[in-house]
C-alpha cells in the first residue's frame, strides 16, 4: 500500500494542515455573522443619573387626594384617621363625586418599607372605584440638578 508517486513503500505521517485551517475560518465566518442575530433584544438606554420628574402641581390643592401608606396595615384619605381598604374604597368614591374625568385623579405616597403587595391592593381598591388615573409620589433625590427649561 503505497502513495502513488512514491517510490518507496513508506506512509506520509505528516497532518494536512489546510483543510483544517480552510474549516476553522469558515467556522469562524459563520459565528461572526450569527452572534449578533442572537443578541437581538429590546434596546434601551439606561439612565446614568436619577432626574426627578417636575412635582404634579395638583398635588398640593385642598381637593386632590392623597393616600398616604405608612405601614403595611395602615391607609390615610388625606389628613383623615386610619382606615381600613374597604372604607377607603368608599371614602375615595365620596371625593370623587362630581369631579370631571381629567380631574379624577388619586396620588399614592408610600413609605420605603412598606411592601409592593400593599401598594398595588391600595390601587386595586382605588381602580375598583372607576378611577384610572393614579400618581406614585416619590421625593425628588438629594444633589442631583434638575434639567434646566
Amino acid at each position: 500500500m503505497g502513495m502513488a508517486g512514491s517510490t518507496d513503500e513508506e506512509y506520509n505521517s505528516e497532518i494536512n494542515v489546510t483543510p483544517m485551517v480552510d474549516i476553522m475560518l469558515v467556522l469562524l465566518i459563520i459565528f461572526m455573522i450569527v452572534t449578533p442575530l442572537i443578541q437581538q433584544g429590546v434596546v434601551k438606554q439606561l439612565p446614568s443619573e436619577m432626574i426627578s420628574p417636575d412635582p404634579d402641581e395638583n398635588i398640593v390643592k385642598e381637593d386632590a387626594v392623597v393616600i398616604s401608606i405608612p405601614d403595611n396595615e395602615t391607609f390615610y384619605v388625606g389628613k383623615e384617621k386610619a382606615l381600613s381598604k374597604e372604607v377607603m374604597g368608599d371614602k375615595i368614591k365620596k371625593l370623587m363625586e362630581g369631579k370631571t374625568p381629567d380631574k379624577r385623579i388619586v396620588y399614592i405616597k408610600s413609605d420605603i418599607n412598606v411592601g409592593y403587595g400593599t401598594v398595588v391592593e391600595a390601587i386595586n381598591v382605588i381602580r375598583k372605584q372607576d378611577i384610572d388615573k393614579i400618581g406614585l409620589v416619590a421625593d425628588k433625590k438629594k444633589g442631583v440638578p434638575q434639567p434646566q427649561k
